[in-house]
């Protein structure tokens, strides 16, 4: 899209969105993958995409697909890895540090998102904003090997949209004068806060553009979407976002959850609908980058009357199949309690250190507890958590693809398969380039577990 370079904005909102993150940095810490259709994500029959290589959305992969379809879709080249939050976590960390030298003050969305609104580009020119926005990218890939696409705009709202549209590794700048055409050409589920639900309501009115929906009356707009959300919507969809870009503070629970458009009465339609929800849950685990240790699922009946349950995991975790099953445990059956309309899912007791289903089973659950119309408190999990295992903790014949692995010879490596007794180790990290092969036969004593953060290769 073209612009005015000469065309100034009183406010220059930036969205800064790293391209593809996960797949991304297992591009650049495992180099013998670049360019290759990498999956990261749930490796179990559950498991949902968290992300995905360019390469593998060319086959259409997509974040959020079950794990089971995004291989059909890409074939036997698919490259799949189990998510590695604390390598994510720390690249994030050095990526935005760089932005924080240019931008004092951030709003971080997750992992590999954030707002800023430089106080040095009020009223500069649309040409100004996007060399800022250049000069930027270019510190980012120069110091971390990473790419970054920015949106800018008169606010919050068109800067995440444009971020979108310059994807992958591009910059895109909607001057004052474009931003209602920009804005009004677009399917209404592009402006934030239209979900699948509102989107479907929208579209039985035959509401298909954010043009459509600017167009809509106010009384209409309250009537279809609430007399709070409603207005909001409305004023973002007519190009009124006067939002200020504001540091976060740290999430205490990450959750999710819908109202149905019908009841549930059965106990496997329930089950579908709580993996949806938890997938969706999960989704924002990994973009926050810490692990979960308590699981609270929430159930509103047809009554309004609301059952909570939860339960803890002896370790936080970020494992997609433990936590959905240990959703599924605190299910009850609807022909049991009632209709349920509103499904809920949520992560709490939040930390840094995470665990992985490599090292605790289910049946380590605590027992659920259960509360009646309230909520449990985010802060009632204990912080206190066990560490990751130690390379002696795994079993001889026990190298699941991904796991960061050590030799006194070949140095850092990472398993890229195993089976009939013999492991194969790609020797290699960011600092080394592509690296070899070996194949070892099991048991092999040389071969130990590793730090994956040492794959970066960041002192």
């Amino acid at each position: 899209m073209s612009f005015d370079a000469a065309e100034s904005s009183a406010r220059w909102v930036l969205h800064l969105d790293m391209d593809a993150f996960f797949a991304s940095v297992e591009e650049l810490t495992r180099p013998t993958l670049a360019g290759r259709p990498v999956l990261v994500g749930g490796l179990g029959g559950r498991g949902v995409v968290a992300g995905a290589s360019y390469a593998a959305r060319e086959f259409g992969a997509r974040s959020a697909m079950p794990m089971h379809q995004a291989r059909r879709l890409v074939g036997a080249g698919a490259v799949v890895l189990p998510p590695r939050g604390s390598v994510y976590r720390v690249a994030s960390q050095r990526v935005f540090a760089i932005v924080r030298e240019a931008i004092p003050t951030i709003e971080m969305l997750s992992f590999d998102e954030a707002f800023g609104e430089p106080a040095e580009l009020a009223g500069a020119a649309a040409g100004e904003v996007v060399a800022f926005a250049e000069r930027l990218r270019a510190q980012i890939y120069r110091q971390t090997g990473l790419t970054a696409s920015v949106g800018l705009g008169s606010g919050k709202q068109i800067a995440k949209i444009a971020s979108g549209m310059a994807k992958p590794d591009g910059v895109m700048a909607i001057t004052p004068s474009q931003q209602l055409s920009f804005l009004h050409e677009l399917p209404v589920r592009k402006l934030w806060g239209i979900g699948p639900v509102s989107g479907d309501r929208l579209a039985r009115l035959g509401i298909d553009t954010i043009g459509d929906f600017a167009a809509m009356s106010p009384v209409e707009v309250s009537s279809v979407l609430g007399a709070t959300i409603g207005p909001a919507l409305h004023a973002l969809a007519q190009g009124v976002d006067d939002r200020p870009v504001a540091e976060r503070a740290s999430a205490k629970q990450i959750s999710s959850e819908t109202t149905l458009a019908r009841d549930i009465v059965d106990l496997p339609s329930l089950r579908r609908e709580v993996t949806k929800i938890a997938a969706d849950a999960h989704r924002r685990l990994l973009s926050d980058g810490r692990g979960a240790r308590t699981i609270v699922v929430k159930l509103k009946r047809s009554d309004m009357s609301i059952l909570t349950r939860s339960a803890t995991l002896p370790g936080a975790s970020v494992d997609a199949d433990v936590l959905t099953a240990a959703a599924q445990r605190l299910v009850l059956d609807p022909m049991q309690i009632g209709p349920i309309r509103l499904v809920g899912v949520g992560f709490s007791g939040l930390t840094a250190v995470e665990q992985f289903s490599l090292e605790f089973g289910l049946g380590d659950l605590s027992a659920p507890e259960e509360l009646i119309d309230t909520a449990p408190s985010p802060d009632d999990a204990p912080d206190d958590v066990v560490g990751e295992l130690l390379a002696d903790d795994v079993a001889p014949d026990d190298w699941p693809t991904g796991l960061d692995v050590v030799h006194p010879d070949y140095g850092h490596g990472w398993v890229q398969g195993s089976g009939h007794s013999v492991v194969t180790v790609r020797f290699e990290t960011r600092a080394t380039g592509p690296g070899r092969a070996v194949t070892f036969r099991l048991p092999v004593d040389e071969l130990r577990r590793a730090d994956p953060l040492d794959s970066l290769g960041w002192t």
